[in-house]
């Protein structure tokens, strides 16, 4: 049967199918537990919540559904090099948007120009231990393999996140138990971590296999999976599972704006563009007036998270005026067949388009456990 796989066996659930961890607010608890409890594996995006918000949702997760789920963070980078002038300057720069309220340039001022992002992840990552959750995975880098043996000896499954060879070959070495391969279509951020960002603007088509053919870990397809078809092809490919994010914006669990859940659905096929405009790191998402005006910026732009701590104030002002031209709107290549439908009813539709893919149905029989 197709969903029998290394992961469904691994993570203990019925189809290889899971939902991506979209940090910002997309994923609600809601979300994640309607994706589960239908047999797929949903993912609490946490890399911006408080240890404190991370414990609460983790619980109200637990309430909803006693299936497997998994929470995602991201690796801090240590080496951060903020130049006090590159900072001014975007200061001065975003300062400059016609549309701005003088209160929010006001607020961008006031955002400090260091940052400690070690400090937050060290208390994030204690409450994943703490839980016990059943499956972690994170985005960025990679933990120490003193974090992943500690995480493996509480019973947590390990999920790391490749844009390359050379990256899922690190992380196999490093411990993982599985591999994400996010390719080039993917919405969001991109997940590289060793070496260039352009170098690994690899297609997941091209990807997976690649990356299949060097590790001996469960590799798990990412990036422009929309339907059925896109999976049975993945699956194909060599993946054991494939994880989906723009797929599960728009529907009616997702924390996304309203506002983004519109612009989805009306997207078109070349609307995406990858900018690090938001957030000072690379990621896809649909283009609007905000990345299309820092565009004509001509100086260096903050490394994240300094950039995504200038641009909030602008991002949350938007939102509360319901303006998608100032959010940033990830969203993968695939964002214009996004559906407006439950959580629920999006998994079964799936379920039901690789069947007619492959002409063979999945055993919904058999719950597979570790």
């Amino acid at each position: 049967m197709w969903n029998d796989t290394a992961v469904t066996r691994m993570l203990s659930v019925r189809y290889p199918i899971i939902q991506a961890p979209m940090a910002g607010g997309p994923t609600t608890p809601e979300l994640v537990a309607a994706v589960s409890n239908e047999g797929g594996l949903g993912f609490l995006g946490a890399g911006y919540m408080s240890p404190d918000s991370i414990r609460a949702a983790i619980r109200r997760i637990r309430q909803l559904t006693d299936q497997t789920f998994g929470v995602n963070l991201f690796i801090p980078d240590q080496n951060i090099q903020v130049e006090r002038e590159v900072v001014k300057a975007m200061i001065h720069h975003l300062k400059s948007l016609e549309a701005l309220p003088e209160e929010v340039g006001r607020e961008i001022d006031s955002i400090p120009m260091e940052n400690a992002p070690g400090d937050t992840f060290a208390q994030q990552l204690e409450v994943i231990l703490d839980e016990q959750i059943p499956v972690f995975s994170f985005t960025f880098g990679c933990p120490t393999q003193e974090q992943i043996k500690e995480l493996k000896s509480r019973g947590i499954r390990v999920i790391g996140t490749a844009t390359s060879v050379v990256e899922a070959v690190y992380l196999q070495e490093a411990g993982v138990d599985a591999v994400v391969a996010q390719g080039c279509e993917a919405g969001g951020h991109r997940g590289t971590f060793l070496g260039a960002h352009p170098s690994s603007l690899i297609g997941t088509i091209t990807l997976v296999p690649q990356i299949v053919d060097r590790v001996r870990i469960p590799v798990i397809a990412s990036g422009g999976i929309m339907d059925g078809r896109g999976i049975a092809a993945c699956l194909t490919l060599g993946a054991s599972a494939v994880q989906m994010g723009t797929a599960f914006l728009a529907s009616r669990e997702s924390g996304a704006h309203p506002a983004y859940k519109k612009a989805l659905l009306h997207s078109r096929d070349t609307e995406t563009v990858i900018t690090d405009s938001f957030s000072g790191k690379p990621a896809r998402g649909l283009r609007n007036t905000f990345i299309s005006w820092m565009e004509q910026y001509d100086g260096p732009i903050p490394p994240y998270p300094i950039q995504n701590a200038l641009t909030r104030p602008i991002r949350n002002w938007a939102a509360r005026q319901a303006d998608p031209e100032f959010i940033s709107l990830w969203a993968g290549q695939g964002s214009a067949q996004s559906r407006d439908a439950s959580a629920r009813d999006i998994v079964r539709q799936l379920i039901q388009e690789v069947e007619r893919a492959i002409g063979k149905p999945a055993d919904r029989d058999t719950l597979f456990y570790i």
